[in-house]
């Protein structure tokens, strides 16, 4: 079974969305709504996860990032949090395609360590590994409340998020465990240097899974830029969506530049 992947809009503008950790694309829908005369968008689910839980792909980045890349045209790419290492990697291995990056709560490394005071608990997704095991519903529900830390209306958040995580089934228990070891393990910070397209590094002020300084070291290290959503948390497409759009309009107007549309067209 190939990935799932959905096409909405009918903008000028190619959008690929690619989801978080044990969501899928239709976590992303006010996004999607909001941006539909905008953007043609490419709209995700990830290995395991959503309507792609039976495809074979592994929760690999560059593998995610080829598979995309290859069913979808060339494109400005959003990733948030765990989607955002698959679209960073893809604009790193691929940026004929990928024509632009937008980074949503998402970072090159998750996991604080002595040399990287930006990142969330290394203990903490420890834990979440080892209670996957256990009663992985729970864990999920867990790992919710964690995106709506700080969040202005974590209840509505949180509610949102609870009503959505299983609405295309149960997430394969083998993926989430992968995805919580991309999540340990994964450093792309030396690469940033090399990333030659376009970036926007969008964080929620308030949130407490990825901090907006992890996201604003990130922007400068790649000459991209960074916006960060006052009263958002980790999911500012809930309640917050008028912002991400207008976080997101320098990447849509250089696309719709001449020469961006030309070299497009030349695909």
């Amino acid at each position: 079974m190939s990935l799932h992947i959905e096409t909405h809009g009918h903008g000028p503008v190619p959008l690929v969305l690619i989801h978080g950790w044990a969501m899928h694309g239709g976590v992303l829908q006010p996004l999607v709504d909001a941006l539909a005369d905008q953007c043609t968008m490419h709209v995700v689910d990830l290995p395991g996860h959503g309507y792609s839980r039976h495809c074979g792909l592994p929760l690999e980045p560059h593998a995610c990032a080829a598979a995309i890349a290859d069913a979808t045209p060339p494109a400005l790419w959003l990733g948030w949090s765990l989607g955002g290492l698959m679209a960073l990697t893809a604009a790193l291995d691929l940026p004929q395609r990928v024509r632009g990056l937008a980074m949503l709560c998402a970072t090159p490394k998750f996991v604080r360590d002595a040399g990287w005071p930006h990142g969330s608990d290394g203990a903490l997704v420890h834990q979440l590994a080892a209670d996957l095991e256990m009663d992985y519903r729970a864990t999920l529900d867990r790992f919710l409340a964690l995106e709506t830390l700080g969040s202005a209306d974590p209840h509505t958040e949180l509610r949102h998020l609870r009503q959505l995580v299983f609405a295309r089934g149960e997430p394969d228990l083998r993926i989430l465990q992968e995805g919580i070891h991309l999540l340990e393990t994964s450093d792309l910070r030396g690469d940033l240097p090399r990333l030659a397209v376009p970036s926007a590094w969008i964080a929620g002020r308030r949130d407490r899974l990825v901090p907006p300084q992890a996201m604003a070291w990130s922007s400068n290290q790649c000459g991209g830029e960074y916006h960060e959503i006052s009263q958002a948390g980790h999911a500012p497409f809930f309640g917050h969506v008028q912002a991400l759009v207008q976080a997101l309009q320098p990447l849509f107007d250089r696309w719709q530049t001449p020469a961006a549309a030309m070299s497009a067209a030349h695909e």
